[in-house]
């Protein structure tokens, strides 16, 4: 059988701007759950989503914190900057997004709130290497200057409430400059059902990215290089997933980020080593998945990488048919909207 070439048009429609959830739900977990099993959908609460998973079955999140990583400044001349933190490199020394309407140059000085400044020193592509004189780390400065950084399609300014609901209730390891959204449904009440149903927890850590933002270009899928992003699976994960596996218990994964990182450290054999690393894995329909075989996620934009793993991972037309239905029944969608629970499917 011919295999099926994708391209970038493959991953697009057509999404009502009043879908797009511009604040979370009331609660945690009061949104709504779409149960994607190929052609065969379910419409669920969040709530209902212990009665889905078995005893032994295993659980794993990404513990990712994130930081207040979105700054507004100004050029001498008076220039509007903005500014949203790729990665910090050195305590004072960061890979950052630089928003302008004239790019800094090399060189090129950024006055910054709390009397700050910053020096561009190198560009890459999108990102700019800056020092940042602020008189302490820059990532306290972040916590001390910064903004809750909101996704661009989020049309209103972070407020208080933001700074705790971007954020997932078991946020340890400080480094995202975006939330692994999948993960903002979780309340403490519902760990405690999880754990109290069998289901085993574990954690792995993958950084969130600002590239995660940007858009691919490129008709031909082939051509997209994926930002890099730091990730770490610690040795009690790793154990977990060989646990799991020799039991024939699922392997659950809270969103995208987390099943990258699986993915990306696991070996032919479906084991997955204890590691940190960097992974660039860019995962489109046909990739042949060694781990992960449910995966818990919410909607994501037309022409996205994330939309293209969530094909690949449940096949690209129980996706088009899964989004179709969302937007008939008026689900919400992208950071603050509503999840799905994807069976693996069949490589296409």
């Amino acid at each position: 059988m011919t295999e099926r070439i994708y391209r970038l048009s493959d991953f697009d429609f057509e999404l009502p701007s009043e879908l797009i959830a511009q604040r979370p739900a009331p609660t945690r977990s009061a949104s709504r759950l779409l149960h994607v099993a190929g052609s065969v959908l379910e419409d669920l609460d969040f709530g209902a989503l212990p009665d889905l998973l078995d005893s032994g079955d295993l659980l794993v999140l990404n513990d990712t914190r994130v930081v207040r990583s979105r700054l507004l400044g100004r050029k001498p001349s008076g220039g509007r900057v903005e500014l949203l933190l790729e990665r910090i490199v050195a305590t004072d020394e960061a890979w950052m997004q630089l928003g302008a309407s004239h790019p800094s140059r090399v060189g090129g000085r950024i006055e910054l709130p709390g009397r700050a400044s910053a020096i561009v020193l190198e560009r890459s592509g999108r990102f700019f290497r800056l020092r940042i004189d602020a008189g302490m780390p820059i990532a306290d400065y972040l916590e001390r200057c910064g903004e809750v950084p909101l996704p661009p399609y989020i049309g209103r300014p972070a407020d208080a409430a933001d700074a705790e609901r971007y954020q997932t209730v078991y946020a340890r390891e400080r480094g995202a400059v975006a939330a692994p959204t999948a993960g903002l449904h979780f309340d403490q009440a519902m760990l405690a059902r999880l754990r109290l149903k069998g289901v085993v927890l574990a954690y792995v850590t993958l950084h969130v990215g600002a590239g995660t933002f940007q858009p691919v270009e490129a008709q031909d899928l082939s051509q997209h290089r994926m930002h890099s992003e730091r990730f770490a699976i610690p040795d009690a994960t790793a154990s977990a997933i060989d646990a799991a596996r020799a039991a024939r218990r699922s392997i659950v994964t809270v969103g995208t980020t987390t099943l990258r990182a699986l993915e990306s450290a696991a070996l032919d054999s479906g084991r997955v080593a204890a590691t940190t690393s960097e992974t660039a894995l860019f995962i489109t329909p046909g990739h042949r998945f060694r781990v992960v075989d449910r995966l818990i996620t919410n909607f994501h934009l037309p022409r996205s990488t994330l939309l293209m793993l969530v094909s690949a991972f449940a096949g690209f037309d129980a996706i088009r048919g899964a989004y179709a239905h969302a937007i008939r029944q008026r689900y919400r969608f992208f950071s603050y909207g509503d999840a799905m629970l994807l069976e693996r499917g069949a490589a296409d």
